[in-house]
């Protein structure tokens, strides 16, 4: 009897709006997914729960769960759902409070989320970097020590390093194995420092990664963000990269092709945020593969990558592989 194929395992890795806008698209496809996401926000409603409960920051989980979710609109809605009147309330978004309950009542977070995932239906596993509290860090290229996620890009000026602390932290063996397991390791598209840079900063899962027979594959930016990567060009987000990891460990980049700017309102051209510039001599000895695809679209004025086309050529990256290794 012929066995059924096995389904691709695709890990992606880091947070913010990029890592959902991405899984929106991959969960489109028949693959077994998981998301491995960054603890280290400390802004917002996550960072008052980071104090309140001494739980690690649940935003970032939140909105992947959101965007793995197989549920009625209105409940992924009400997940989303954040509070403005009340002074207790305000700010805060119900999928956090209901994470932060859940930790409380199971006495673990990663325990909290995968219950949660239950509750929402989720389409794949998602997997905090960590599962506790954590910090991260910057020395900025004039020495200044920056602590903080949030308070990172305020200072606006040029970051030489991240790092956490505890330096010590231990990530769940669960997320080890996936990585190990994989097909495809994904990069993201997001924050570059403080967003990517947290999940790979985890000792574990940066030996995993690198010890990893999976491809791998980092989204390029669409845009440059001020005061992380400022005017960075395609090729210093990848060196940044490997300046973290320790070595070069990335097989194949997508950036965009799209001329967004033609897309965008006249007064908003002029202004940052900047496109990130595709230097392609620099990169290519850098990255083995190099794909430039149109991956943009905008709206309302703002720049987001096109989740399905992505999706669509990540899947068609390993398809390709697979008939490579198969002649």
């Amino acid at each position: 009897m012929v066995k059924p194929q096995e389904k691709k395992k695709i890990v992606v890795l880091g947070g913010g709006t990029g890592l959902s806008t991405l899984l929106r698209g991959l969960k489109q496809h028949d693959v077994d997914l998981t998301a491995v996401v960054t603890v280290a926000d400390d802004g917002g409603s996550s960072g008052r729960l980071l104090d309140e409960y001494s739980i690690p920051p649940p935003g970032d989980v939140r909105k992947v769960m959101a965007a793995l979710s197989d549920v009625e609109p209105l409940i992924e809605e009400m997940f989303q759902y954040r509070f403005e009147t009340t002074d207790d309330l305000k700010g805060h978004s119900l999928g956090n409070l209901m994470l932060a309950a859940l930790t409380d009542i199971t006495g673990d977070f990663a325990r909290a989320v995968e219950t949660m995932g239950r509750v929402l239906n989720i389409k794949g596993r998602v997997l905090p970097a960590a599962n506790q509290r954590i910090t991260l860090h910057a020395e900025l290229e004039d020495g200044t020590i920056v602590t903080g996620e949030s308070k990172i890009p305020v200072y606006e000026r040029k970051i030489r390093k991240v790092y956490l602390s505890p330096q010590e932290v231990k990530p769940l063996p669960e997320t080890v194995r996936v990585i190990q397991g994989a097909d495809l390791l994904v990069f993201g598209p997001g924050s570059l420092y403080t967003s990517i840079m947290p999940t790979i900063l985890v000792q574990a899962i940066r030996e995993a990664v690198l010890s990893s027979h999976a491809q791998k594959v980092y989204i390029s930016n669409l845009t440059t963000q001020n005061g992380e990567t400022y005017r960075y060009t395609a090729s210093q987000h990848v060196k940044a990269l490997y300046d973290h990891a320790g070595k070069p460990f990335i097989d194949a980049i997508l950036l965009n092709g799209t001329d967004f700017n033609d897309l965008l309102p006249e007064k908003k051209k002029s202004e940052p945020p900047w496109p990130v510039k595709n230097d392609l001599e620099t990169l290519g000895r850098l990255v083995p593969k190099i794909a430039i695809r149109e991956i943009a679209t905008v709206i309302d004025g703002f720049v987001f990558h096109d989740s399905l086309k992505v999706a669509d050529w990540l899947i068609n990256y390993l398809e390709q592989l697979e008939k490579t290794n198969q002649t």
